[in-house]
């Protein structure tokens, strides 16, 4: 009998260690509530995750084909043809009336927002962009040029979504130092035209930019370009 209350207890013994022994792997300190507290945390930072991953059309550059394409009305894509380039978000909201559902209508198209100065609530129009994420766009300021932007936002959430979100950004680039690979990130900028952009250095003042850019693409298309671009005083 004593052997038998013997091997009871050691047994027990033994079950307790392996319990305490678990328990101090998944919590050295014995407090779960810092642990707890990280997962919340990287949770929000993932919290656009479940936006729908496609290309979005920029407002400016989609074709009337594409436009159609994404189901928008005749009469609207009339007037996105007629009105834009449209400078901001601002604009093109104004044309699109009370009726529209925009958290859908974002999902397809848009106006990149700069990330050096869009106010931290706008960024919120982008699909699956939260408060939490709104900050951390603006958190990175200022923005030196799109690679930077995946660099920062990429401690927060994968490749395929830090792809997703330029869709609605750009970072504007310096005339006279912006390397070709940071032009041609620039919304609808391809290497011919960054050829062009580098062609003419140095610029001087934006008067100059406006009149040798202005040689190869119309007014509309160069108002459209002026906001992509700054000069260094």
């Amino acid at each position: 009998m004593r052997k038998i209350n013997k091997l009871l207890f050691t047994f027990t013994l033994i079950g307790l260690t392996m319990v305490s022994c678990k328990d101090a792997k998944k919590n050295p300190d014995g407090d779960t509530s810092d642990q707890m507290e990280m997962d919340s945390d990287s949770s929000d930072m993932q919290e656009s995750i479940s936006a729908e991953s496609t290309t979005v059309l920029n407002v400016n550059l989609a074709t009337k084909e594409d436009l159609n394409g994404i189901g928008l009305s005749s009469e609207l894509v009339s007037t996105i043809l007629e009105k834009r380039p449209f400078l901001d978000m601002g604009a093109f909201n104004s044309i699109l009336g009370d009726e529209a559902n925009t958290s859908e209508l974002y999902k397809k198209i848009f106006v990149p927002l700069n990330l050096n100065t869009t106010a931290e609530a706008d960024f919120k129009m982008v699909p699956g962009v939260g408060d939490r994420m709104a900050h951390e766009f603006e958190e990175y300021r200022p923005y030196e040029s799109i690679k930077q932007f995946r660099r920062e936002i990429g401690k927060y959430v994968d490749e395929a979504e830090v792809a997703r979100y330029e869709n609605y950004v750009f970072v504007p680039v310096e005339l006279n130092s912006a390397s070709e690979e940071d032009i041609k990130a620039l919304p609808g900028v391809g290497s011919r035209m960054a050829h062009e952009f580098e062609e003419y250095r140095p610029y001087v003042s934006m008067d100059q930019f406006r009149k040798e850019i202005g040689k190869y693409v119309d007014e509309k298309e160069l108002s459209r370009l002026e906001r992509f671009v700054y000069i260094k005083e």
